[in-house]
């Protein structure tokens, strides 16, 4: 009687890796990762816009403190004299120094005049003084040039001291023509909601370009 050898049959399993986490290639990125990427991204943008909102608000609450908008726009005038003064205080050995400051001079009055310009002397004009408002912002113009002066000439160039003293010397006499002459005359023709609302927007503009 002939015996039948039964063959066992092996069977292979093939084995579905494309589920399995260690068959993902090195080079791309899961769903987690993408989303822990642009967490990152969204909390980066949110911190650096909040770390500048409170720059602007803690540079113009400086101003604001002063009380109304001619009050706020003389502290702003101190506030150059005093970087003058520190300019005027440097020698040549002190590049970055006075680098430093021109920088930090050059941005106060960027919105010192801005506030004035957009505010203050259209307010003059619709008061009828129209002269004194082209005036003042024409001497605004050379505000700008003596800045450009500055830093074109470099910290170094032996006539630099001289020329920041000229420079204050146009800066302290605007500004002396603003507080005792044209600023008071503005506010006494101005009611208290129209000297309410220029402080507002003083205020405002202010907090812009801070």
């Amino acid at each position: 009687m002939a015996t039948r050898t039964r063959k066992s049959s092996s069977r292979v399993t093939f084995r579905d890796r494309s589920k399995t986490p260690s068959d993902r290639s090195a080079f791309s990125f899961g769903s987690s990762g993408t989303a822990a990427l642009v967490s990152a991204a969204i909390g980066g943008a949110a911190f650096a816009i909040a770390a500048n909102l409170g720059r602007k608000f803690f540079i113009q609450s400086m101003s604001a403190k002063a009380g109304d908008w001619d009050e706020m726009l003389a502290a702003d005038h101190e506030a150059a004299l005093a970087i003058f003064d520190k300019m005027l205080g440097t020698d040549p050995s002190q590049a970055i120094k006075r680098t430093m400051l021109l920088r930090k001079l050059g941005h106060a009055l960027d919105k010192h005049t801005h506030e004035e310009e957009n505010v203050v002397y259209p307010a003059l004009r619709q008061a009828d003084d129209r002269y004194d408002a082209d005036l003042l912002e024409g001497e605004h113009g050379y505000v700008k040039t003596y800045l450009y002066e500055l830093d074109q000439m470099g910290t170094d160039a032996p006539n630099w001291l001289e020329k920041v003293r000229q420079f204050r010397g146009v800066v302290e006499k605007h500004a002396r023509m603003e507080e005792e002459e044209v600023f008071p005359r503005l506010k006494s023709e101005m009611t208290e909601e129209q000297n309410a609302k220029i402080t507002r927007l003083v205020n405002k503009d202010g907090f812009m370009m801070a």
